[in-house]
């Protein structure tokens, strides 16, 4: 007999719903779920086979302790000793902690809870950092939030819909169909994208500017805008501040229509159209990812971003907004649950000493004083040696792979005295810990996690955990008891976690089990317990100390590395719809990787025939920081002078070439643009 359980997707952070199969006691299959609001039983592929990694034999089933150089088999009593014994004689505050945005919000409260009291260590981070902290530090700038503004539904409300550094259709699928749903239902769809991506093709118009020009081409939008009298006055004068500075910027010559096109590469009639569909539709959404946030100017393209859609009276209405598409599923959440160096959950600071005083009265003991490092300057920290640093606990994370100019970390990563890491498979940053622990996965565990439309839904437990796997939030509840904090981590089970998060948090204030547990659950801010939850945030504010939103002119500067006479070419990179992140799921899915299991560098035919390279032929790909061979696809489909390459592969690892400039406000790496050269090795 099977019965069925319903959860949340463990990939991307549209956070679909899906039934779990159960089959004697283990996951056997998935199944539509025809009541989540999010997907109504649809899935992509990965949603379809996301049960396929589950019970893989390459599962970690026990602790892993380093003897004589090897990673070997220990019982928990000993690793946990180990660890305690290792965390109790550390300085404090000489431990950086990365926490898991693929973790559920219990885990990740738990965590940076354990950073900032047991180990007395401010140093607490996720992958936001690397992926949209400049999401969360630029909107926050502007709006006073970090979040989007919008829910997935209400795209198909819009009448315009502007798509910029997002690949929708191959990396959030179903926020994808929503799209394609509003224009079919009339709306005019504008993509802005260096390759002719499946979103692109089905746009009304495709603007194919080059890498990391983003800020070129919406100043010349908001110059058009404001040269034809197509901004909303009423909007402007009501609801925000800093405009006049903002029109100083953007009317220089420089964005012109003219000048923005030699920049940008874009036609000056296709900037003037997008710029009359947005400014003149009765509603225009606004949806980027990783193709704004991964630069060096992340927070200034966010800005932008936020600058065109508050000139046009975009953001509180239905079917606009300006809305980030999260990657990781629990991305959103981490950041919620405080897993950031400078915030506590709830995004309260932690350099307010009245926020301090609060968490201590909550948490019954001393919090570590912040802000703590960043990841990006917790790995150049140790890449100094300067000993601030002295050990590491990873959970869930895999910098190795994930880190810019990747190709140094693990000698970074050697100047540690001791590393730990948990996770579900022996990442290449778990083969380097000095002791690993085995964890609770996807359909192992209960708990919540929170998708980028601000949706906290629940996921839940399918089987027992694999081996002697436990979840995230009780292994650091054991090492803490073991340390002396048995009473500050005393939870019975994810639910207690839970209810603490809420008592702490006011964005989840309102939120508890019973009310997540319908198949809607809740967006935030939930303020009490008869809230209904904000499907659309700043509706008649915004959460700035004025409630204003706040223009800011933002000058066009180029990618930190342009193409020059030794490396001629710009390199991009991004996801394609068979595989996420690094793939330590989905290289496990055999539906999955039967479709696609090995990188391509994309090339357009006349940057193959000057490097006399055919489809197919084996290249070498270099930057100045490192090389990657793989098999060229010859295409059109991406602009003359971009190659692009799929990140999902660690033989063919994208970050051994992307640059380690970090962007000033938020330290988020320039993933997006750096200059290559290539030359072809062999058939």
């Amino acid at each position: 007999m099977f019965h069925y359980v319903p959860t949340t997707c463990p990939y991307c952070a549209t956070g679909c719903g899906l039934n779990l199969v159960v089959k004697d006691g283990r996951v056997a299959d998935t199944a539509p779920w025809h009541r989540s609001p999010v997907n109504e039983g649809k899935l992509c592929p990965k949603g379809a086979h996301a049960h396929e990694f589950i019970n893989h034999p390459d599962r970690l089933t026990t602790p892993l302790v380093r003897k004589a150089g090897q990673l070997v088999p220990a019982s928990w009593d000993e690793a946990l000793g180990l660890v305690a014994a290792k965390f109790r004689s550390a300085p404090p505050g000489t431990t950086a902690c990365l926490s898991s945005s693929r973790a559920t919000n219990e885990d990740n409260y738990v965590f940076q809870k354990f950073a900032r009291t047991v180990l007395a260590s401010p140093h607490i981070d996720n992958c936001a950092r690397l992926c949209h902290s400049s999401s969360v530090t630029g909107l926050a700038m502007v709006f006073g939030s970090g979040a989007m503004t919008n829910s997935f539904d209400d795209i198909e409300l819009s009448k315009c819909i502007f798509v910029i550094g997002s690949n929708t259709l191959e990396n959030h699928p179903l926020v994808g169909r929503r799209v394609i749903l509003a224009r079919q239902h009339g709306a005019k769809l504008i993509v802005a994208d260096p390759r002719r991506t499946p979103v692109a093709k089905q746009a009304d118009l495709h603007l194919p500017l080059l890498p990391g020009t983003d800020v070129a081409l919406l100043n010349a939008m908001m110059r058009e805008i404001l040269r034809q009298g197509w901004e909303d006055r009423e909007f402007i004068d009501a609801r925000t501040t800093g405009f006049a500075a903002m029109k100083d910027e953007v009317m220089q010559d420089r964005y012109s229509l003219e000048n923005a096109a030699k920049t940008c590469g874009v036609p000056a009639a296709d900037i003037a159209t997008a710029a009359s569909w947005v400014a003149q539709s009765p509603s225009c959404s606004l949806l980027f990812a990783m193709g704004i946030t991964q630069h060096a100017v992340g927070v200034d393209n966010v800005r932008s971003c936020a600058n065109l859609q508050m000139l046009t009276g975009n953001v509180g209405n239905p079917g606009g907004g300006v809305n980030p598409l999260r990657g990781q599923n629990n991305v959103q959440g981490a950041c919620d649950m405080g897993c950031l160096p400078d915030v506590f959950p709830g995004y309260q600071k932690v350099a307010d000493p009245e926020v301090r005083k609060k968490f201590e009265a909550a948490w019954g003991c001393a919090v570590a004083e912040g802000p703590g490092l960043t990841h990006t300057e917790m790995i150049s920290s140790l890449e100094a040696d300067t000993g601030a640093i002295r050990s590491m606990y990873v959970m869930g994370e895999n910098p190795v792979l994930a880190d810019p100019g990747c190709g140094n970390v693990p000698e970074a990563l050697r100047h540690l005295d001791f590393l730990v890491v948990q996770d579900i498979f022996l990442s290449e940053t778990a083969a380097l810990a000095d002791v690993v622990f085995p964890v609770a996965g996807f359909g192992e565990r209960d708990g919540t996690q929170t998708s980028a439309e601000r949706r906290v839904q629940r996921v839940r437990k399918a089987q027992d955990p694999v081996g002697e796997a436990k979840p995230d939030w009780k292994i650091l509840c054991d090492i803490a008891a073991r340390l002396g904090f048995e009473k500050q981590f005393s939870y019975a089970d994810s639910d207690a976690i839970f209810r603490e998060i809420a008592s702490v948090t006011p964005q989840y204030a309102g939120m508890d089990y019973v009310r997540l547990d319908r198949p809607e659950a809740l967006q935030w801010p939930c303020l009490s317990s008869d809230h209904k939850g904000t499907p659309i945030l700043h509706r008649d504010r915004f959460t700035t100390p004025d409630g204003k939103g706040i223009f800011t002119p933002i000058a066009f500067h180029p990618p930190a590395e342009v193409p020059d006479a030794e490396y001629p070419l710009i390199f991009t990179n991004g996801r394609s719809i068979w595989h996420w992140h690094w793939g330590s799921m989905t290289h496990r899915s055999p539906s999955l990787e039967r479709e696609l299991s090995g990188a391509w560098l994309e090339i357009h035919p006349d940057d193959a025939r000057t490097a006399g390279v055919r489809d197919d032929d084996v290249v070498r790909v270099s930057s100045r920081r490192g090389s990657v061979e793989l098999p060229a696809r010859v295409s059109s489909a991406i602009r003359p002078g971009v190659v692009f390459m799929p990140i999902h592969f660690g033989e063919s690892a994208v970050n051994l070439l992307t640059n380690t400039a970090l962007d000033p406000f938020c330290r988020i790496p320039e993933f997006k643009a750096c200059a290559v050269k290539l030359e072809k090795v062999g058939k």
